[in-house]
C-alpha cells in the first residue's frame, strides 16, 4: 500500500495524457514550437492575429484571409450591455481574473447557439472569445476607475485595440508591436495547467464557455497565471539593488523560491524569456526608467549564482520573469498582468478544446476519468464498521 504522502505522479510531471497537434515544448534543448512553427520566428516576424490563425486553422493566412480575419476579429469585439450593466455591480476591489471568470459564463447567457457543439459553430465561438477577452478587462478596468468603457477603433491591431481601451490613447507603434509580440509569445504552451483544465471540462462535451472559463480559473493561480504579478511584487519589495543579495540567498537558503526563476519543463533556458529580456530593457529606456528591469537583471544573477552554489546545478528566468517588468514599463496595473496573459492564452485553449472535442489527434472524443491511488486506511485494510449514532460514544 502506498503511504500516505507519497502520492504518485502528484502533478501530472512528465505523464502523457493525451496527443496533440498544435504545440510541442521541448524542455531540454528549450524549444517552443505552434503547429510547426518556432516560437522565434513567430514573434519576430508575426502578429498575434496570424498566430491566432495559424492555433486555429493549422497554417498560416494570405494576405487577404487575414485581412478577412481581422475584420472577423473586429466585428466581435464589442461585449453585451447587459455585461457591462452586470460587471458595474461588482465591487471596484473585485480581482480582474475574477470578474473574467464570471463574465466568460455570461456571455454564453447571450447566445442562444452556446449549446451546438458543431465545429462551424466552435470556430465562430472561438473567434467570439479571442475578441471579447481584451474588451472585458478594458472595461472592467474603467468601470472600476469611474470611467466608462470605449469602443474598440477597427483600424488597430488587437494588441493595440487592448491598449487603447484600457486608457483611451492610441499607443506608438513600438509599445503596440512590444505588446503584440508578448501576445504571441504567451499564446499556447501545450499541456500547462490551464489547458489541460480546458481540455478536461471540454472532454465531457461542456461548451466552449464552459471549458475557457475552466481555463482562466486554473490561470488565476499564483503558481501559474499569477506568477508574473508576483515577479514584479517581489521587486517592488526590494526595493533597490543594495537589498537584492540578502533577499535571494535568504529565500533560497530557506528552500523558498525566488519568483520568476526556473521553470517545470524547461531546463537550459525558457526561450520567450530570451525574447521578452530586450524587449525590457527597451521599454525601460523608452521611459526614461531602467530601474526596475536592472533590479530584475541583479535578482537574475544572484539567483544563478546561489543556486549553483547550493545545488550545483543553472537555473533560468522564465517568461514571467520579463513579461512583469516590461508590462510595468508600459503603465500596465500589476493586477492585469495575468489578465494580459489570459488575452493572449484565450487563443491556445480555443484551439485545445476544439481538438479535444472532435478528436484533432486521436482517433475519438473520450471523457477524461484518470486513475488515483487510494491511500485512506483508516480501519484497516478492511471497510470500517458504520456505527449508529446512538452507539458512538460521547
Amino acid at each position: 500500500m502506498t503511504e500516505p504522502g507519497d502520492i504518485i505522479n502528484t502533478g501530472l510531471r512528465g505523464v502523457p495524457v493525451a496527443s496533440t497537434r498544435i504545440c510541442l515544448v521541448d524542455g531540454k534543448s528549450g524549444k517552443l514550437v505552434y503547429r510547426g512553427y518556432n516560437i522565434k520566428e513567430l514573434a519576430q516576424y508575426a502578429s498575434f492575429e496570424e498566430v491566432i490563425y495559424l492555433l486555429l486553422f493549422e497554417h498560416l493566412p494570405p494576405q487577404q484571409e487575414l485581412a478577412d480575419f481581422k475584420d472577423l476579429i473586429a466585428a466581435q469585439t464589442r461585449i453585451p450591455e447587459q455585461l457591462l450593466t452586470a460587471m458595474k455591480t461588482r465591487p471596484a476591489t473585485s480581482a480582474p481574473m475574477d470578474i473574467l471568470q464570471a463574465c466568460v459564463p455570461m456571455l454564453a447567457n447571450h447566445d442562444p447557439e452556446a449549446g451546438d457543439l458543431s465545429r462551424e459553430k466552435a470556430m465562430h465561438t472561438a473567434i467570439g472569445l479571442i475578441a471579447k477577452f481584451p474588451a472585458i478587462m478594458a472595461a472592467w478596468h474603467r468601470i472600476r476607475n469611474g470611467l466608462e468603457p470605449l469602443v474598440p477603433k477597427p483600424e488597430l491591431s488587437h494588441a493595440a485595440n487592448f491598449l487603447f481601451m484600457l486608457t483611451g490613447e492610441t499607443p506608438d507603434p513600438e509599445t503596440a508591436r512590444f505588446m503584440d509580440t508578448c501576445l504571441v509569445l504567451h499564446a499556447e504552451h501545450s499541456f500547462n495547467a490551464s489547458t489541460f483544465s480546458a481540455r478536461q471540462v471540454a472532454s465531457s462535451r461542456a461548451h466552449m464557455y464552459a471549458a475557457a472559463a475552466a481555463g482562466v480559473g486554473s490561470l488565476s493561480g499564483e503558481l501559474h497565471g499569477g506568477a508574473n504579478a508576483r515577479v514584479m511584487q517581489m521587486l517592488l519589495d526590494i526595493g533597490s539593488p543594495d537589498r537584492v543579495d540578502e533577499y535571494v540567498e535568504s529565500r533560497l537558503k530557506a528552500g523558498q523560491k525566488v519568483m520568476g526563476m526556473g521553470h517545470a519543463v524547461y531546463k537550459n533556458g525558457d526561450p520567450r524569456a530570451a525574447i521578452l529580456a530586450p524587449m525590457s530593457r527597451q521599454m525601460g529606456e523608452k521611459t526614461g526608467n531602467l530601474k526596475w528591469y536592472e533590479l530584475g537583471e541583479a535578482v537574475r544573477k544572484k539567483a544563478a549564482e546561489v543556486f549553483r552554489e547550493l545545488k550545483g546545478a543553472e537555473i533560468y528566468p522564465n517568461v514571467d520573469f520579463y513579461s512583469a517588468t516590461t508590462y510595468y514599463a508600459m503603465g500596465l496595473p500589476i493586477d492585469l498582468f495575468t489578465p494580459v496573459f489570459a488575452i493572449s492564452r484565450i487563443s491556445g485553449w480555443c484551439a485545445h478544446i476544439i481538438e479535444e472535442q472532435f478528436a484533432g489527434a486521436a482517433p475519438k472524443p473520450a471523457l477524461y476519468r484518470p486513475a488515483s491511488e487510494y491511500v485512506g486506511e483508516y480501519c484497516g485494510p478492511e471497510e470500517c464498521e458504520f456505527v449508529p449514532m446512538e452507539k458512538r460514544p460521547s
